[in-house]
């Protein structure tokens, strides 16, 4: 869940933002999302290694390094954490020193055998500084590489002194237990970081006289678009003109390249007051993005980034959805369109209870993913579990060249752009736009629909981002809402069909960046228990489904808002354009367009994200960091 950054180049580029500790911060600012309990730094000069960092969010390093600057270099490393193992302190920040303070680690992950190696190292007369699993990485990375050099394997160029710290690395990561990230220099080897990984994220980037490294492209796409992907359990040492990929036994390895479709701007919050609120708006795009290019001139939907053969996918015959928070909903939402397009019977399970639950899952299963970094360690082991029951998998993803993504069978990418509020908006939206695609296209080859319906969804799918900028256009109703409501303690949601997963993540936004109360319920679930918490001022949101239809759950829903309101509830409805039923029952009504009930959450959900963005910006809270959270979970 930390964010991570490596650089290494030559002196003709220290001029402008070039040097070390200017590309490090730039990308630690990028990647602030992952983790913002601490930051850190380290650089390589011909002084040796010199640190610096600070509990606390960036801008603690920041202003810590305008009071004691370091010096210039053109090798550097940087680190913004979400503490696991130690709380947020200084001295528990990375980089953690080892050899005689001449080499700096930093590290993603969880080290699962830490304790054992600290007590060996301990035996050994290490003393160690913090109370983190990664000191004791860093400790048993300079003692080997210690002992090599004592050893006399090291030559007298840097070619050979590069390759020591490598060997050093494939020495230790053979001795580790968990999942890491590891970046490291020393003071032996200016101009080369060496780097790990297992079951944690890591983007190698080329540039011309340099080169970079990040947990994933954010971290320096200001200077490179060009990219390679790091397999797991490989090493990459790079100085400024080279790359050199191996797995953890030597064995050369020739990473895939690719383009990161976006550029920095794309990352910038472009005059809105938070990335969330600019991501709220982005949904238009996000949306029309992910369906474009899917469907040839005939109106058949070409999902080319598919792998599996399309014989094999017609034949399966259950579908388990993946997913862990957000994403979850997501696959909530796609339970019902897929089942009602393809009569397939579809499972979604939390990522990190599907395995230990000794799950039915065989050749006929296709596994679907859904992950928007790509990385979610839950879900990761869970897809991995999957194949080796034999079955199929495809993923569900935003960033090209994750993990997950790469180890699947297959990936139908979104196309929402990069995404840096901790609480996910726009690739909410995205996946059940994708989900939706997937159902389709499993329908076209089933045989399940005629070309013609597909041609409608697809007709009508396309017409969601303009309804969607509608309800953005219309934002100031909901915003005069949240405001006014700005010390609510408690706020309920509730809806049927589509509109359940609705609830949901309109409560998830809600405790992820206002901290408060709330909870999504199924309305039909109303009289078996939730009644009993509804009070005299009770908030609650209401999804109501559309009155057209011959199976309309509206009467039902409309009774459910009449039974908490005679209680004493604050009823707050988001219902259908026309909608006048609700009217009467309501103290609060925001209509949506009108749109086919299987496609209403891409826009019922949005007076919601709008709404506790609002509510938690009242309350003073930074709404792209919430307290306790991460972008990325990375560790199980």
């Amino acid at each position: 869940m930390c964010g991570i950054v490596g650089y290494v180049g030559l002196p003709t580029k220290t001029s402008g933002t070039h040097g070390a500790l200017d590309v490090v911060l730039e990308g630690l600012r990028r990647l602030e999302y992952r983790g913002y309990d601490s930051a850190g730094v380290a650089v390589v000069s011909p002084a040796g290694v010199e640190t610096r960092k600070k509990a606390g969010k960036l801008a603690n390093l920041v202003t810590a390094l305008e009071m004691d600057p370091l010096p210039a270099a053109l090798t550097g490393i940087g680190h913004t954490r979400w503490a696991t193992h130690g709380g947020p302190t200084d001295g528990n920040a990375h980089p953690h020193l080892a050899d005689g303070d001449r080499l700096a680690l930093i590290h993603n992950g969880i080290i699962e055998n830490f304790a054992e190696l600290r007590k060996e190292l301990l035996a050994k007369g290490v003393v160690f500084r913090s109370e983190t699993d990664t000191e004791v990485a860093a400790a048993l990375l300079g003692d080997i590489y210690r002992g090599l050099h004592d050893a006399g394997t090291a030559g007298g160029d840097a070619a050979e002194g590069a390759d020591l710290l490598t060997q050093a690395m494939r020495h230790a990561c053979q001795r580790l237990e968990g999942a890491f990230t590891l970046l490291a220099v020393h003071a032996d080897l200016p101009g080369v970081v060496v780097a790990a990984r297992r079951n944690s994220p890591l983007v190698l980037g080329l540039g011309e006289g340099e080169n970079f490294l990040g947990s994933d492209v954010s971290g320096f796409i200001d200077f490179t678009r060009r990219a390679v992907e790091l397999g797991q359990d490989q090493i990459v040492t790079i100085t400024p003109e080279t790359h050199v990929i191996t797995d953890f036994r030597g064995t050369p390895v020739q990473g895939r390249e690719f383009t990161v479709d976006w550029d920095a701007a794309a990352a910038e919050k472009g005059g809105y007051p938070s990335f969330m609120e600019k991501e709220i708006n982005d949904q238009p795009s996000a949306v029309a993005d992910t369906l474009l290019g899917r469907a040839d001139a005939a109106g058949r939907l070409t999902l080319d980034e598919l792998r599996i053969n399309p014989e094999e996918l017609a034949q399966v015959s259950k579908i388990i959805v993946l997913a862990c928070g957000t994403s979850a909903y997501a696959g909530q939402v796609a339970k019902y369109a897929i089942e009602h397009w393809c009569r397939i019977p579809v499972e979604v399970e939390l990522s990190h209870e599907f395995r230990y639950r000794d799950p039915i899952v065989d050749a006929g299963t296709l596994v679907v993913s859904i992950s928007q970094s790509g990385e979610t360690m839950d879900t990761l082991m869970a897809v991995r579990y999957a194949k080796e029951q034999g079955a199929k998998t495809l993923s569900i993803c935003n960033t090209n060249g994750s993990t997950i993504p790469r180890e699947s069978d297959a990936v139908l990418y979104t196309h929402a752009g990069p995404e840096i509020a901790v609480a996910s908006t726009k690739a909410f939206l995205a996946q059940i736009t994708a989900t939706y695609l997937l159902g389709l296209y499993l329908a076209q080859l089933r045989g399940n629909l005629f070309s013609g319906q597909i041609k409608d969804i697809l007709a009508d799918l396309g017409k969601i981002p303009a309804k969607i900028q509608d309800v953005l256009d219309r934002a100031d109703h909901i915003k005069e809402l949240a405001r006014s409501m700005k010390d609510a303690e408690s706020v309920l949601f509730l809806g049927r069909h589509v509109g359940y997963p609705v609830a949901m993540e309109g409560a998830l936004k809600l405790k992820e960046i206002a901290y408060i109360h709330a909870e999504g319920f199924a309305a039909g679930e109303l009289k078996h228990g939730p009644i009993a918490l509804i009070d005299d001022g009770q908030p609650v949101f209401v999804v109501v489904p559309s009155p057209r239809g011959r199976h309309s759950l509206h009467s039902k829903v409309v009774s459910n808002i009449q039974e908490v309101r005679a209680r004493g509830a604050k009823t707050l409805v988001i219902a259908e354009a026309g909608d006048e039923a609700v009217c009467d029952y309501a103290e609060f009504v925001f209509y949506v367009p009108e749109t086919p009930t299987l496609l209403m959450p891409l826009l019922a959900t949005v007076p919601l994200q709008i709404f506790a963005c609002e509510l938690a910006t009242a309350k003073g809270y930074d709404v792209d960091q919430p307290r306790n959270l991460a972008k990325s979970v990375t560790v199980e």
